[in-house]
């Protein structure tokens, strides 16, 4: 797996990261008046960022007509599609940004619906967020993803996977279902989660660079977050 994802390993940092930095990174960089697209945006929680990171982009949030994470959504205040999980509905090359955190892992036909996010990217447009790789089932989930497989599922599709970063580790998610959901847990979502800080300290013992961290992490991680591009 080392020489698949090597070439999408960060070189600035291995720390424990979360979709919602890219929703503040990317929107910061995206041009004016930028389209952006929360694929599976539930609750419409990533309109509040994306109004700071990109104040001037339009919002559109797309989601099936019933999940429960939809049933719990009362705002208004931000135009939402409904879609049958594969056909996203806007126009082909017209998005700069395609967010989705913590969605495909319940994607019914995720190939499809890949193949239809690269229709309507634009060119050098991105699609960004996390999804599960050795989480526990939540939520109506279908599949987890082993970075090497996302990354197949990827390319198949005609795009590419820029960047793959380490969520928080596996055996924190699978002690806090164990456990009734303990909300005490919720708090290595945000922090170096305890198996990654015990990797931190094994890397700093064995003197590895900051992909051969990263990896590590990524091999025995709950969620890890992606940045995928179309190409030319």
């Amino acid at each position: 797996m080392w020489n698949e994802l090597k070439d999408s390993l960060p070189i600035d940092t291995a720390r424990q990261f979360q979709a919602t930095e890219y929703a503040w990174a990317l929107g910061r960089k995206l041009r004016e008046n930028a389209t952006i697209v929360d694929l599976g945006c539930g609750t419409g929680v990533s309109l509040d960022i994306f109004r700071q990171s990109a104040p001037t982009a339009k919002w559109i949030g797309v989601d099936i007509e019933d999940s429960p994470e939809v049933r719990a959504r009362t705002r208004t205040d931000g135009e939402v599609r409904t879609f049958d999980g594969v056909n996203i509905p806007v126009e082909s090359d017209s998005v700069d940004l395609i967010y989705s955190r913590q969605v495909f892992e319940h994607v019914r036909h995720p190939e499809k619906l890949l193949s239809d996010i690269a229709r309507v990217l634009k060119v050098d447009g991105c699609f960004a967020g996390s999804t599960s790789h050795l989480e526990p089932y939540h939520s109506y989930s279908y599949w987890n993803f082993t970075p090497f497989g996302f990354k197949k599922l990827v390319e198949a599709a005609g795009l590419r996977l820029r960047e793959i970063r380490p969520g928080i580790d596996a055996i924190t998610l699978i002690t806090r279902l164990y456990r009734g959901n303990d909300p005490t847990f919720n708090r290595w979502f945000a922090e170096e989660s305890p198996l990654n800080q015990e990797i931190e300290q094994k890397s700093k013992e064995a003197g590895w660079s900051v992909q051969q961290l990263a990896y590590q992490k990524l091999t025995v991680c709950g969620q890890f977050c992606f940045i995928v591009e179309r190409q030319r």
